[in-house]
């Protein structure tokens, strides 16, 4: 997968809160066309445990279409409590087109459970889906379970392990998985703003954040500029621009996130799924401010704007 941003994608809702494969279709474009270098289709952020099995499928068949080839898409395959199910069903995610199938790692063991467990049924995983390539998302639903750099080292030397969504939020313990990828073909995305920059500069393949859920071009262009010598103060910039508003941009997501990107001009929904979240909640004068400040940083970036 090249470097770069991979979107965790919402899921746009119809009026009577079916899948809105339409908005989809349109909000898979928006991502492209601003320079994302992957997809991650069928994530919390997709309100993956408010879909049906066959939703899942079918959502994530929908942005392989899209896509069409022009960037890798990766998709969540485990949410059954036994090994078989999520075995049986991360093939059923691969068969959609997925360059890579996404495991949470909450869900392969229990909060009390120990990493050797973790770690036995990892192993058992790989070897019950056959080559099929897989990825680890420390999802903070049901818990969040984070890995070692000694246990992904062990994972990443089978050839199987090729992606790693971090949640650590600790740019030492992240410094260290990416070391342990090297040599392979690997790459470690983070969700962390606040160590974007740092992240990047340590060799992470990329950012995976929520934050691309409202202003994807700025995420894509701190990617592509990190470390310019030139743009270090505009890079500066951009880092403060989404730590400040952190708290915003948290505050019913995703919601508030379909919220700006319908004042951006996608013809999607603010419905969500999500129990006890709904338009009346949300304090769309924050999210219009935010926007505004964006606008104005991106006049001041001179961000291109796709076409």
């Amino acid at each position: 997968m090249n470097k770069g941003f991979i979107p965790v994608m919402l899921t746009p809702y119809t009026a009577t809160g079916k899948v809105d494969y339409d908005g989809l279709t349109q909000l898979t474009e928006y991502y492209l066309q601003a320079g994302a270098r992957g997809l991650f289709a069928n994530c919390l952020s997709s309100e993956m445990y408010e879909l049906t099995e066959e939703e899942r499928i079918h959502v994530v068949k929908h942005v392989v279409k899209v896509a069409n080839g022009t960037v890798p898409v990766v998709a969540t395959g485990t949410f059954d409590k036994t090994l078989e199910k999520q075995a049986e069903f991360i093939k059923r995610i691969n068969d959609t087109g997925t360059q890579a199938v996404i495991a949470i790692t909450s869900i392969i063991a229990e909060k009390q459970e120990s990493d050797e467990v973790f770690n036995e049924r990892v192993f058992k995983l790989l070897e019950a889906t056959e080559d099929i390539p897989i990825g680890f998302y420390e999802c903070p639903v049901p818990y969040k379970r984070l890995l070692s750099a000694q246990q992904l080292a062990l994972f990443v030397k089978t050839g199987r392990v090729t992606y790693h969504k971090d949640t650590c939020l600790d740019i030492t313990q992240v410094r260290e998985k990416i070391k342990a990828g090297e040599g392979h073909s690997f790459g470690l995305y983070d969700a962390y703003m606040v160590n974007a920059v740092k992240s990047l500069k340590a060799g992470a393949a990329g950012l995976s954040c929520i934050q691309g859920n409202y202003f994807p071009r700025l995420i894509v262009w701190l990617c592509d500029n990190y470390d310019k010598p030139e743009l270090l103060a505009e890079v500066a910039m951009v880092q403060e621009f989404f730590v400040r508003h952190m708290d915003v941009m948290h505050d019913h997501y995703p919601l508030s996130a379909k919220y700006c990107l319908q004042k951006q001009g996608l013809n999607i929904s603010t419905l969500v799924r999500i129990p006890g979240q709904s338009a009346a909640i949300v304090d769309t004068r924050k999210i219009d401010a935010l926007l505004n400040e964006y606008l104005e940083l991106e006049r001041t970036l001179q961000l291109e704007v796709p076409a």
